[in-house]
């Protein structure tokens, strides 16, 4: 089956075909004879045998996301950290070195930082945002650097082109996660990048009704590998979620553009409310990293920003209570716009000195910007800030 980047082509009886892929859940699919089902296995010829190994509605969607980054072979998984899991735990073994960017979301450095070492891969984390700092941390047994172009909740940019010549030179793989900012903000395969990652659940799918992930490699080869561990493992995505989410990337474009809009216009009252220290978002001048999100992201904010309250857990609570008709939920790309307390969320599982280190507090809250009427937006976290202010 190649189906058209557009249109589902699924061969039917009949002269028409449908305009909207059919879900196909079948778990087995029969093969005439040994023969049929070799060349299945050898490539000689296209089929499905197992709903582990590969469904119609997996390769629909994953093909569309493979056009979206602009390679061939990605393969969709369960979840955005199935797809994590993937690249780190397909070609690495014990004896190799990880470098991480030490703001990733909170799941993935727990893997790092647990599940990796207690399987004979050693880790460190280093600062994304500078190539000095992760050049700092490689060793000769390095294998894989894995970062986010934008930091989850951190709202940080990294030094993508620097870290991509990096690992250029010296053989190490680069993993990028790119599901804040999506190939509608950058493509990292065309910044050097080996590997790329997505949380399909987010703003791809973008109806938080589907969880799922997506990786794909550069190199045939890579993701052969990938795919092996990712069937091996179980990693398989519903074909029903597949679905879901292959319907919501007909508006992913549409959806970003204004979730983004919203956002910036957002974070440009938030860093004049009173009661907010600061506010995180890539194309105001004073982020950070302001130069090189302008240049990386080609002016691209996407939907997510990051800001700080006045206060600690009394002052969250209030704000988070008074914000009504905002979700407070562990979410992002969603339609509508959610708010998310890392300290409680993501990253409660830090240290209070690593939360501190990556710039976390109790007034810390990270937003994913929706598709609301911007002023009613702006009112609800009006409110909330003024219930903080009240505590």
């Amino acid at each position: 089956m190649k189906p058209s980047l557009q249109r589902p082509v699924v061969p039917l009886e009949g002269v028409s075909t449908p305009v909207v892929s059919p879900i196909m859940p079948s778990v087995v699919y029969a093969a005439e004879t040994p023969d049929v089902l070799d060349a299945q296995y050898e490539g000689r010829a296209q089929g499905y045998t197992y709903a582990r190994e590969g469904h119609p509605n997996a390769d629909l969607l994953a093909r569309r996301i493979d056009a979206l980054e602009g390679v061939t072979g990605g393969i969709v998984t369960g979840s955005g950290m199935a797809a994590v899991s993937a690249a780190l735990l397909g070609l690495c073994k014990a004896g190799d070195h990880v470098v991480g960017g030490d703001q990733l979301y909170g799941r993935s450095l727990r893997l790092m930082a647990e599940d990796l070492p207690r399987l004979g891969i050693a880790t460190a984390l280093a600062d994304a945002t500078d190539a000095a700092a992760v050049a700092a941390a490689l060793r000769p047994e390095t294998r894989m650097v894995l970062i986010e172009v934008v930091s989850n909740p951190t709202i940080r940019i990294a030094d993508l082109d620097g870290i991509a010549a990096l690992c250029a030179a010296r053989g190490v793989l680069l993993a990028v996660d790119n599901t804040f900012t999506t190939p509608r903000a950058i493509r990292p395969f065309d910044h050097g990048a080996d590997i790329v990652i997505h949380s399909v659940t987010k703003l791809l799918s973008g109806h938080s009704d589907a969880t799922l992930g997506w990786v794909g490699a550069r190199d045939s080869e890579v993701a052969a590998r990938l795919n092996v561990f990712a069937v091996t493992s179980g990693l398989t995505a519903s074909p029903f979620d597949c679905w879901l989410a292959e319907r919501g990337l007909a508006t992913f474009d549409l959806r970003f553009d204004r979730a983004q809009a919203n956002a910036q216009r957002l974070a440009d009252h938030l860093a004049g409310a009173p009661g907010v220290r600061r506010v995180l978002y890539p194309t105001r001048p004073d982020h950070p990293e302001a130069a090189r999100g302008q240049s990386l992201l080609r002016g691209q904010g996407c939907n997510m920003l990051s800001f700080e309250i006045d206060g600690g857990r009394a002052e969250a609570n209030a704000f988070a209570r008074g914000a009504q008709g905002i979700a407070f939920a562990p979410t992002l790309g969603d339609v509508g716009t959610t708010l998310s307390h890392p300290l409680s969320s993501s990253h409660r599982a830090l240290s209070a000195e690593a939360q501190a280190a990556v710039g976390l507090s109790e007034g810390f809250f990270r937003v994913s910007v929706g598709l609301e009427d911007p002023d009613a937006l702006i009112a609800c976290f009006d409110r909330g800030l003024e219930a903080a202010r009240g505590v």
